[in-house]
């Protein structure tokens, strides 16, 4: 869709009917740097988990991640850029331009105000905080140089993004730890509603400093076995935490209308969201987890029949595993739908990981497969129908793309082939 600029603001009108389409897809991921190598690589079941290499991690007790292999900034980005930014917002910003490339959009070409920009953060530390904090410890800086390194760490992403490509139209972060990425949709979807006719929406994080290595191993969770095929194991009875990455993924969404007038490719349509909060420890009430699933399935339109795979969230954690399949159980009935989580080839990747998972249900509903949960020997007591050791066939529509926050958060999203 061309445009012309436009100085002001245009008037919107919501529509709580809208269908939002997704039409460009840029990936980031510890198993493939792009689009391609990571389908591929995920569809054949290739894990990107190993040693940590960003930083010397032998003296901490999890030395486990996901790196993105072989990105060179230099080689994506205009070198004005690269002072000013962090590892994190670099794998952002390309990613950006990748889903940008990949939805045939060419950011000129667009008034400014039709176009914002939603992503995600999550609160674990970063590279560029990390610098500031150390100029302080070493330099003798002023205070607000720390209060800044965290104001910047919430808007990094979607302001480097804005920027670099004119995007004017709303703008924001949500900040919901490994939810994020399906909030970030769900905010993006809104916007899209109240007739922006584009969106810039995802996550992509990257924690892998010692400051931010040590906020993650304070929540408890990291796996800290050495053996990378034995360190994330969700579901599986020898499940001890998972293993933090790096990367995501950034989605271009559009007005369905909008994007079939300009002839666009379709991947999908965002078809239903719900967020719940599981209540305060010792109060007796039931995890949110289920009840986001069935008002994310309501809010589609679909009944759980309907649903042809699920993209677990797969904390790795007994008590959390358990929680999810339970809930899955609850809506589904016991091995009810296909499950799986190619988080395990990735790592969890925080603010990055849900949207990751969204890029991935699309994919798999255009070539009909789902992809593999690796390494894992599924515990039988919960019931799951999971994919493990190759990539099932199957015919797909709908998928259920589900993630949860440390602290609570549930998010559940639809996703579904377009209709046209």
């Amino acid at each position: 869709m061309t445009t012309t600029p436009d100085l002001q603001a245009p008037t919107r009108t919501a529509s709580t009917t809208t269908r939002v389409v997704v039409t460009g897809i840029g990936v980031t991921a510890p198993n493939g740097l792009g689009t391609d190598a990571y389908w591929a690589a995920t569809r054949a079941g290739t894990s990107g988990i190993g040693p940590i290499r960003r930083f010397d991690a032998s003296g901490y007790p999890a030395r486990l991640a996901g790196e993105v292999p072989g990105f060179v900034a230099e080689d994506h980005l205009p070198g004005r850029l690269l002072p000013q930014t962090d590892h994190m917002t670099r794998l952002a910003l390309v990613a950006a331009d990748w889903a940008l490339a990949d939805a045939g959009v060419t950011p000129e070409d667009w008034a400014p105000f039709d176009m914002g920009v939603v992503t995600a953060s999550s609160a674990g530390g970063f590279e560029f905080g990390q610098r500031e904090l150390q100029a302080l410890w070493s330099k003798g800086g002023q205070y607000v140089s720390a209060y800044q390194s965290f104001a910047w760490f919430y808007a990094v992403n979607t302001g480097q993004i804005s920027i670099r490509h004119g995007m004017r139209g709303p703008s924001g972060v949500v900040v919901s730890d490994q939810a994020g990425g399906l909030d970030a949709l769900a905010q993006g979807r809104r916007q899209i509603r109240k007739g922006v006719p584009l969106i810039v929406s995802g996550g992509v994080d990257g924690s892998l400093c010692p400051w931010g290595h040590v906020a993650q191993l304070a929540g408890g969770r990291l796996s800290t076995s050495d053996d990378p095929a034995r360190g994330y194991l969700p579901f599986d009875p020898a499940a001890a935490g998972h293993v933090p990455g790096e990367g995501g993924a950034l989605l271009i969404l559009e007005d369905a209308a909008s994007a079939r007038s300009r002839g666009a490719r379709v991947y999908g349509e965002i078809a239903g969201y719900a967020a719940t909060f599981d209540p305060p420890a010792g109060t007796g009430r039931p995890p949110g987890l289920q009840r986001a699933i069935r008002l994310a399935l309501a809010d589609a339109g679909t009944a759980p029949g309907d649903v042809d795979v699920v993209f677990a969230d797969a904390a790795a954690v007994p008590h959390l595993d358990r929680a999810e399949s339970d809930a899955l159980a609850e809506v589904f009935g016991p091995a009810g739908v296909p499950v799986t989580a190619p988080k395990t080839m990735t790592g969890r990747l925080l603010s990055g990981a849900a949207s990751l998972d969204v890029a991935a249900a699309l994919l798999a509903i255009r070539d009909g497969v789902i992809p593999p949960t690796v390494h894992v020997t599924p515990d039988p007591a919960h019931r799951l129908d999971l994919v493990t050791g190759a990539a099932r066939p199957a015919p797909l529509d709908t998928a259920l793309v589900l993630a949860r926050g440390h602290g609570g958060f549930n998010s559940a999203l639809v996703v579904r082939r377009s209709t046209g």
